[in-house]
């Protein structure tokens, strides 16, 4: 039986860690960590990667990266279950007995399906499936998989992604329908403070997306990144809108309330948007030095890196495998 809440969180191998990465799912999965009543679930979603990347060495860099970004973050292994996607077999197993249970009108309601099609149809595509694989197309049903496999409460999540929290729910409602209560449909956590941090062009920042600000890259090219984003035509002198400006939305989200109020004065009384760039560059350089030094010293260690997510395999182990032959069970899949 559970004791404490279980928490459940990945990050998809398809890239270098970035400013969303860090303050959407990073530091808030490792200070849900610290909490005495909270089991906490983070893992490498590398399977995740394989729908958008045929780059197999950005997929195995990725993996090394965000696991070190984990680490150099404040991340305590000894208190969490750290794990690789890839190093739980059970996890695919379920996949598949989900998807036996899951109907394609639920899919294709899928948010990322949906808006693939739109893409072909803009396009001018005859057929509106053109280049979406059944990685896409399943995707939310894997997802499920990686948090009914832990029998996770809560999943915290963007706004954006709570259609595939409730898709969870209705997946681990069915199962339990046909063959007992042996699922947790989970709950999505959405912070009241996590709006959609913006990426340098204004669209969400994602990969999907190339506007990510990388959080390990070198001060000049952090510098470079910060001057590339997207303002409107306001000129100097000007009182400019905090509320439609994506460099304060970013630096709202790293600045202590002092900081952030100074710069609101500045911007009403009409700082120039490269003043305001060089003010966003120099918080955010301050900010991410201490997680810079330190992920600096754990790339050096990929023993160390290994050994933590080897430990991290053991322990979900040990928790995956009752639950799955329970499963088996409950399916007819068992010995005579």
């Amino acid at each position: 039986m559970k004791k404490n809440q279980r928490v459940l969180t990945g990050i998809t191998t398809s890239g270098t860690p970035h400013l969303g990465n860090l303050l959407g799912a990073i530091l808030p999965a490792i200070q849900a960590s610290k909490q005495d009543n909270t089991s906490s679930f983070l893992f490498l979603a590398d399977y995740h990667s394989l729908i958008k990347n045929t780059d197999s060495n950005l997929t195995h860099s990725s993996s090394f990266e965000i696991a070190a970004c984990w680490l150099a973050c404040g991340l305590n292994p000894k208190k969490v279950i750290f794990y690789r996607q890839s190093d739980i077999p059970h996890i695919f197993e379920l996949a598949w007995i989900l998807g036996c249970l899951t109907s394609k009108g639920l899919l294709n309601r899928a948010h990322a399906y949906k808006a693939a099609m739109t893409v072909n149809e803009e396009n001018g595509a005859q057929d509106l499936d053109k280049g979406i694989t059944m990685g896409l197309f399943n995707y939310p049903i894997l997802m499920a998989a990686d948090i009914l496999m832990f029998s996770a409460d809560f999943v915290p999540v963007g706004n954006d992604q709570k259609q595939h929290i409730e898709m969870t729910r209705d997946i681990a409602l069915k199962f339990n329908h046909y063959y007992g209560e042996l699922l947790t449909p989970p709950v999505a956590q959405i912070s009241k403070d996590t709006g959609i941090l913006p990426g340098i062009d204004g669209k969400k920042m994602s990969k999907s997306y190339k506007n990510t600000i990388p959080i390990f890259s070198d001060d000049d090219v952090l510098k470079k990144i910060i001057m590339k984003i997207k303002t409107n035509s306001q000129e100097p002198g000007e009182p400019k809108d905090v509320n439609d400006c994506n460099i304060f939305k970013i630096f709202k989200s790293i600045s202590s309330e002092n900081d952030i109020e100074e710069l609101q004065k500045k911007y009403e009384e009409g700082i120039g948007w490269g003043d305001a760039k060089g003010i966003l560059f120099e918080n955010l350089r301050d900010f991410l030095f201490p997680f810079k030094t330190e992920y600096q010293k754990i790339v050096k260690d990929r023993g160390y890196i290994e050994s933590v997510l080897k430990q991290g395999k053991e322990k979900a182990l040990e928790i995956s495998t009752p639950l799955i032959e329970d499963i088996r069970k409950a399916i007819g899949i068992k010995g005579f």
